[in-house]
């Protein structure tokens, strides 16, 4: 089945999709923008994940999840932004297990909100819904 054969998805399933990836859309944009100005507590937790305790440190992490963000925002480029977003979560979890926190609040979180991610991007976009034919 190519892309230009791909059935139309139901508009329940059209807002459902929308509202998976405004959710994840809201909660990294309010992850990155934490991270631009030199809070305490940002520091203290970057601290106690193992980051030096530098506020350019997580600018930086803050202004790539903000892109990253972005690119999933912007429907042309949607599919970039969770590759991108993918890639942080696998970060995060990273982060987590080297340090030992608990698995499902904690470390499995970036899984979480992956799901939530792609499961958002399959439901609204119909390449990704070609690319991962979950029926004939």
């Amino acid at each position: 089945m190519s892309i230009s054969e791909t059935a139309p998805v139901s508009n329940g399933a059209l807002w459902t999709g929308r509202v998976l990836s405004a959710a994840v859309v809201l909660f990294m944009t309010f992850d990155g923008v934490i991270k631009l100005p030199p809070l305490d507590v940002v520091t203290r937790t970057m601290t106690e994940l193992g980051w030096p305790a530098d506020a350019n440190v997580a600018r930086l992490i803050g202004v790539i999840g903000l892109v990253s963000t972005a690119l999933y925002a912007i429907p042309r480029t949607s599919v970039l932004g969770a590759i991108l977003l993918t890639a942080y979560m696998g970060g995060a979890i990273s982060t987590h297990v080297r340090i030992g926190n608990p698995l499902f609040s904690h470390t499995l979180f970036g899984v979480y909100l992956g799901i939530i991610l792609w499961g958002g991007l399959y439901l609204r976009d119909q390449r990704v819904r070609a690319l991962i034919p979950f029926s004939r």
